[in-house]
């Protein structure tokens, strides 16, 4: 069965999207960055509530 172009193009995106975004999370992993997000987020949601 023969796909329209637009289908193909939008299938192409999708998994090249995909691909991208995975392997920046595989670079931010490799690199350790997780704990800096964590930290980054706690302090965020301390200084929202008025704690920190």
């Amino acid at each position: 069965m023969y796909k329209k172009p637009f289908e193909l193009k939008e299938k192409i995106l999708r998994y090249g999207l995909l691909l991208i975004s995975s392997s920046f999370i595989v670079a931010g992993l490799y690199r350790n960055e997780v704990k800096t997000v964590f930290k980054k987020a706690i302090n965020i949601c301390l200084e929202c509530i008025g704690i920190g």
